[in-house]
């Protein structure tokens, strides 16, 4: 009897696991085609086969269920799945979490984060970095610092995942001191580690710091740069147009083959056309063998900042003849292209064609540009229709009526200045501009009273107009000078002695100063004849004029718009001295080559 009892036990015993062996090549079979699925019609037959399976309630096979559906940005259905599923683990939450953010939905994300902890399941490093970078894509600071505590109850501050996505969160909330601390404490770095830090640097106007950090990364000696690395760093070069870095840097990049990859690449097109060289960045372009969007919209903002208003459209039509779809930032680049060529009507098709033919909501960005286009050429009063249009809480939206504030003190337009200034002082908005720009357009128009009492009330508010200012890159060092000050400038009395030599030989030419800078008009003409001769980037074209070998070209970095009378100053000396002269301002670039300018004097 008992060996009959012992031959049944292993007839069981051999068809359990017959039956485990099926079950797991099954498993394993099943997996595959979810991971294989990339159509909906495919996934839905699949989920099919799970669910007459049996394997409904296989928490591993649920999760590949989950990931195929998020991989097709279905994200409602894998939530579906998750809802349906009676044993879930941390993986399934932090897949469910990960495909809500990437369709852009990051409350969602972290709702499910917030439900986590009521079903005992408790987040590992993968959720925490899920959860940061939801905070991160909402800028929501307050939900990340109360995350980051969790992270440092939980034991993982020190994990390489979880502080990459804190310095990318800190960096993107403008919180870039507490990134450096994230970065500082952590014991082990790797390469994205460093690129994250370097970028938050670069994105938030600090590229000195992004650049020491680098110089920091080459001596630890630690990793190769990646081209997301080199990328990082050759635009911190650009916000400062540090060419000479710049050069060295894509000599890096050439050393470590990533000179014809799209993203450095890109960046380099950017650099060189910040910098004012746009003839290298077409040639890096030209150079990538199968371009697409991000190196054409690199290259279609830089023409159009350069100038070259009809080769940027020619770039964009040349991208779309390829099937190149465009985005936003695309758009913006075609804009500005059309604003600073005088290209007013073609622009205002294009804007119509972004949601028209290519599917594209216009933002405030491109109102802005349409704004600025209209009010260059003095149709003021269908940019005020335009600027009326746009509802007034989009962001940005001081910028727009600055824009139309600029223009109607360029044409005289007093009640359009008026109605500017008084809504960007109502928002609290650039209110040193909306005062010397309604007082300048007042006075323009004869309006003396009204000219002197809107000074009188900036001076009672104590409001001061931003102070211009230029810099020089010389030797890898930038030489930064001020408007009428003379004292910090380096060489100074140099630079003094050659502006008044030159002005000489220009009034020898039949120059005469303009009357139409940016600098107050009811000032004393010496003092204005003062003000106007010490413009920061005129102290700056001297000290470069003495210091800069002859022959080479001087560039000019400024922080304001150029006033006419320093550009028509410029031109006179690029003949002079017979010398390219490029300026790049907070606008545009300008570059003075023989008595004229690029931009054909439209700025």
């Amino acid at each position: 009897m008992s060996a009959l009892v012992k031959s049944s036990a292993k007839k069981r015993c051999k068809i359990h696991i017959s039956r485990l062996i099926s079950n797991f090549h099954t498993n394993i079979q099943i997996v595959q085609q979810l991971q294989n699925t990339n159509n909906l019609n495919s996934l839905v037959s699949n989920h099919t086969i799970v669910l007459k399976s049996g394997f409904s309630n296989d928490t591993f096979i649920s999760n590949h269920l989950i990931n195929s559906y998020i991989r097709l940005h279905k994200t409602e259905d894998a939530h579906r799945v998750f809802d349906e599923m009676s044993d879930r683990n941390v993986v399934t939450w932090t897949a469910l979490m990960s495909g809500y953010i990437n369709i852009r939905q990051p409350k969602s994300a972290l709702k499910l984060f917030e439900q986590m902890p009521r079903s005992i399941i408790f987040p590992n490093p993968f959720t925490f970095a899920t959860a940061i970078n939801a905070c991160s894509y909402l800028s929501d600071i307050g939900t990340g610092r109360k995350t980051h505590s969790h992270i440092v109850v939980s034991g993982f501050h020190s994990n390489l995942v979880v502080c990459t996505s804190l310095i990318n969160m800190y960096g993107k909330s403008n919180y870039v001191d507490d990134s450096r601390r994230v970065f500082d404490s952590m014991e082990n770095k790797n390469v994205v580690s460093w690129t994250s830090m370097i970028s938050v640097y670069a994105q938030n106007a600090r590229g000195e710091e992004a650049l020491l950090l680098f110089r920091e990364y080459i001596n630890s000696k630690s990793y190769e740069p990646n081209q997301f690395l080199l990328s990082s760093v050759i635009n911190a070069c650009a916000s400062l147009a540090k060419l000479v870095t710049g050069k060295v840097t894509h000599s890096a990049v050439i050393r470590h083959g990533y000179d014809t990859n799209e993203v450095v690449a890109s960046s380099l097109i950017d650099m060189y056309a910040k910098c004012g060289l746009f003839d290298y960045s077409l040639k890096i372009f030209r150079r990538i063998p199968n371009p697409g969007l991000i190196p054409y919209t690199s290259v279609i903002v830089g023409a159009a900042k350069y100038g070259l208003g009809r080769f940027s459209l020619d770039l964009f039509e040349e991208m779309l003849e390829k099937g190149i779809r465009p985005n936003d930032v695309t758009f913006l680049g075609v804009l500005h292209a059309c604003s600073h060529s005088g290209l007013i009507d073609t622009g205002l098709q294009y804007l119509n064609s972004m949601y028209e033919t290519h599917g594209i909501i216009p933002d405030s960005k491109h109102y802005i540009c349409a704004v600025d286009m209209l009010g260059r050429t003095g149709r003021l009063d269908e940019a005020c229709q335009l600027a009326k249009f746009v509802p007034p809480e989009v962001k940005d939206i001081e910028i727009l009526w600055g824009s139309l504030l600029s223009s109607s003190r360029t044409y005289g337009r007093l009640d359009i200045a008026v109605e500017a200034g008084e809504r960007l002082i109502e928002m609290n908005q650039h209110l040193a501009t909306a005062y010397v720009t309604m007082s300048n357009t007042s006075a323009s128009v004869g309006n003396w009273e009204n000219a002197y009492r809107l000074r009188s009330e900036m001076n009672k508010s104590g409001i001061n107009k931003e102070p211009g200012s230029s810099w020089v890159e010389l030797r890898d060092k930038v030489y930064v000078f001020y408007a009428g000050n003379v004292k910090s400038c380096a060489r100074g009395d140099e630079v003094v002695n050659l502006l008044k030599e030159l002005e000489v030989r220009m009034k020898e030419r039949g120059y005469v100063r303009g009357r139409k800078g940016l600098v107050f008009v009811d000032v004393e003409d010496e003092v204005e004849e003062m003000v106007l001769g010490l413009h920061s980037e005129k102290l700056a074209l001297g000290f470069g004029l003495l210091s800069i070998p002859e022959g080479a070209a001087i560039r000019v970095i400024k922080n304001l718009r150029m006033c006419l009378d320093c550009h028509e100053f410029f031109k006179a000396i690029s003949k002079i001295v017979e010398r390219d002269i490029i300026v790049r301002d907070v606008n545009r670039f300008h570059h003075f080559i023989d008595g004229s300018c690029t931009c054909n004097d439209f700025w």
